[in-house]
């Protein structure tokens, strides 16, 4: 069931990438490349930072999903882009899925609680980090102004107290997943945004 989850938020960030490959004018092979690293660089990133061969690069599915949404925006970009505000939805899904299932596999590599919520943070928003650096963008997680890495951390530090206190498997990363996607939708809706340092304004 996890697998199955897994490959569906996968997909759902993969079409964010592509979308961003359509927006800059990139051709198909760029999309791809955007949609590969968009959904799978966080957890790839998470793996090499633990030391082990990123799953990635072991199981197929984390390369024909991503070339599977690159397709669907390749031929259908202004339908998908009219459903945005419903991929949005799959897309805080997948943040909270992703940030506690990474929070939960580096505890189980015997990383220390701080650093496995760390990690969990990157393998929810290091593919769009990846995205932005590759498509020339500044990484939205350095003015997280739609409050996109604050429910990641939280999410992820829940998973690694429910971890801390026994509480393991489907449990502990419902919860944890729950309510990183919770408040991502939060955020949305009433527009939650970071604060800026005292005296900044929002630019325009």
């Amino acid at each position: 069931m996890t697998s199955v989850l897994d490959l569906a938020g996968i997909f759902v960030f993969a079409i964010s990438g592509a979308l961003q490959g359509v927006r800059k004018r990139l051709d198909v092979v760029g999309m791809a490349v955007l949609a590969f690293f968009t959904a799978v660089g966080g957890g790839i990133l998470r793996d090499l930072f633990i030391g082990i061969q990123p799953a990635a690069f072991r199981d197929v599915g984390y390369l024909v999903v991503p070339v599977a949404a690159t397709a669907v925006v390749f031929f259908w970009h202004p339908q998908v882009t009219r459903l945005m505000p419903g991929v949005l939805v799959f897309d805080a899904a997948g943040l909270g899925l992703f940030c506690a299932v990474g929070t939960e596999k580096a505890l189980l590599f015997g990383l220390s609680a701080p650093h496995a919520v760390m990690l969990g943070v990157c393998t929810a928003v290091g593919g769009g980090i990846l995205r932005d650096l590759l498509s020339g963008e500044t990484p939205a997680l350095l003015y997280d102004r739609q409050l996109y890495a604050v429910p990641a951390m939280l999410g992820a530090t829940v998973m690694a107290v429910l971890s801390r206190l026994g509480v393991h498997d489907f449990a502990a990363t419902l919860a944890a997943a729950l309510l990183a996607f919770t408040l991502r939708l939060l955020a949305m809706r009433y527009s939650w945004r970071a604060p800026l340092a005292r005296g900044v304004t929002t630019p325009e």
